[in-house]
C-alpha cells in the first residue's frame, strides 16, 4: 500500500507554487461534490474510494492486432502482466466443458439456452499488472509501418465494449467516440462490418482521427469501413433511425477521477457550472438518440466514468421511460451481473445497483470509475 504515489497536491513543493496555483482551483469543488453527493450513495465505501481516486491510476495495455510489432504480448507477460479477458474466456470454456459433460444426467430444461449465455470476444486482449502492482507500462513501440503495438487506457474502459457483444457483420455506432480508446477496442473484435464514430467536438474528433491513424493501417481507414463525423449525437437518432446492430453511448460526464486531480479541462470550473448542471439532461438525450438508432433486437450500452447515480442509473431509467412514453420504443435492461462475477479478480465492483454495473476505484485494483448498462431494443 505504501508504494502508492498519491497525486492530490501537484503544486506542493515547487518554488513557483503561488504563481502556478489557480486562484479558484476546480479540484476543490470537485472534491467537495464528491464528499457531499456520494456520502449517502456509497456510505462505508466512500473513504477507500476517495483515497484510491487521489492516488495513481492503474492502466491496461489494449493489444493492437493490426500491428506487426514483434513479441508485444510476450514482453508484457514477462513483466508479470496478464490478459484479464483471455483468463475469463479460458475459465468459461472449462466451465462449459464441465457443464456439457453432465448434460445427460440433468433435465435439459435446467440448462441455460446457448443464445442467453454471455459472449466475450476473444480477439480483444487487454493486459494488466496484478492486483496491488502499480508498475507502469512503457510507451508502445511502432512496427515497420509505424503502427503502434498497444494503446494504454483504463482497463475498465474495455468492459462496455465487451458488453456490446459484437458479432460478425454487425454495424456499430460509437456515438461519443473521442479520444478513441473504446473505438479502437471495438475494431479489435474484427467483427465490425461498418463503424460510425462520432463526436460533437471538432478538436476531440481530430484527436480521434490521430488515434486511429496511429493504430490502424491506411487501407482500414476507408470511409466504407469507418465513418468519422463531428456532429451533435442527439440528432443521429432521428437521421439514422434503426440503422445499427450495436450502439455505444459513452457520454460526457463529470469524469470524477480527472476532476478531482487535474485543473485542465475540469468541468467543475466556475465558468462551466451551467454545463455541468445540464449533464444529466444531455446524457438522457444522447441515450435516447442511441436507442432510436438501434435496430429491433439490437443492443445499446450506456457508459460513464462517474460514480454519480444521477448520471448513471437515473439517466438509464429516465431514458427507458421516455423511450416508451414519447417514442413508443420498448427497451429492456440486460443483466450484467456476470461481469462482476467473472471479472472480480481484476476489478472492484459496486454492490447492489438498481440497474447496470459500476467499477469502483480501489487501492489494490485502481481502475475506474466506469459505469455501464446494457439495453436491448424490443420493438
Amino acid at each position: 500500500m505504501a508504494a502508492y504515489v498519491c497525486m492530490r497536491f501537484p503544486f506542493m513543493g515547487t518554488s513557483n507554487c503561488a504563481a502556478t496555483r489557480p486562484k479558484f482551483p476546480a479540484t476543490e469543488p470537485a472534491l467537495h461534490n464528491f464528499d457531499t453527493s456520494y456520502s449517502k450513495q456509497l456510505w462505508d465505501l466512500l473513504p477507500s474510494i476517495r483515497v484510491a481516486m487521489l492516488c495513481e491510476q492503474k492502466y491496461g495495455a489494449l493489444i493492437n492486432s493490426f500491428s506487426s510489432a514483434p513479441n508485444v504480448i510476450t514482453e508484457l507477460e514477462a513483466q508479470g502482466c496478464k490478459d484479464f479477458i483471455s483468463i475469463y474466456c479460458t475459465r468459461n470454456e472449462v466451465h462449459q466443458s464441465s457443464q456439457d459433460s453432465t448434460t445427460s444426467h440433468r433435465d435439459s430444461t435446467e440448462l441455460e439456452p446457448a443464445a442467453l449465455r454471455p459472449s466475450i470476444s476473444p480477439d480483444i486482449k487487454c493486459l494488466v499488472f496484478p492486483k496491488g502492482d502499480i508498475s507502469r507500462f512503457k510507451p508502445a513501440r511502432p512496427d515497420s509501418s509505424g503502427i503502434l503495438g498497444y494503446y494504454l487506457l483504463d482497463a475498465a474502459s474495455v468492459l462496455p465494449v465487451l458488453a456490446l457483444d459484437i458479432q460478425p457483420g454487425h454495424t456499430v455506432l460509437d456515438l461519443c467516440a473521442a479520444p478513441g480508446g473504446k473505438t479502437l477496442a471495438l475494431l479489435q473484435t474484427h467483427s465490425v462490418n461498418y463503424l460510425w464514430a462520432n463526436d460533437l467536438s471538432g478538436s476531440r474528433t481530430m484527436r480521434l482521427r490521430r488515434t486511429l491513424q496511429s493504430y490502424l493501417p491506411k487501407e482500414f481507414l476507408d470511409e466504407n469501413k469507418i465513418h468519422i463525423t463531428s456532429t451533435d449525437g442527439r440528432q443521429l437518432g432521428m437521421t439514422e433511425k434503426k440503422s445499427f446492430d450495436r450502439v455505444l453511448v459513452d457520454v460526457p460526464c463529470t469524469t470524477d477521477r480527472h476532476s478531482a486531480m487535474v485543473e485542465e479541462n475540469n468541468v467543475f470550473k466556475r465558468s462551466r457550472t451551467k454545463e455541468r448542471q445540464k449533464l444529466p439532461l444531455l446524457q438522457t438525450q444522447l441515450l435516447l438518440s442511441g436507442i432510436q438508432a438501434t435496430r429491433r433486437g439490437g443492443n445499446v450500452v450506456y457508459s460513464t466514468c462517474s460514480l454519480s447515480q444521477l448520471q448513471n442509473e437515473c439517466v438509464v431509467q429516465q431514458a427507458i421511460s421516455l423511450a416508451q412514453q414519447e417514442l413508443g420504443i420498448t427497451v429492456q435492461v440486460q443483466d450484467l451481473g456476470w461481469f462482476a462475477q467473472r471479472f472480480s479478480d481484476t476489478f472492484h465492483f459496486a454492490p447492489q445497483l438498481s440497474v447496470g454495473e459500476l467499477v469502483l476505484p480501489h487501492l489494490c485494483a485502481n481502475f475506474g470509475p466506469i459505469y455501464m448498462c446494457k439495453l436491448q431494443r424490443m420493438n
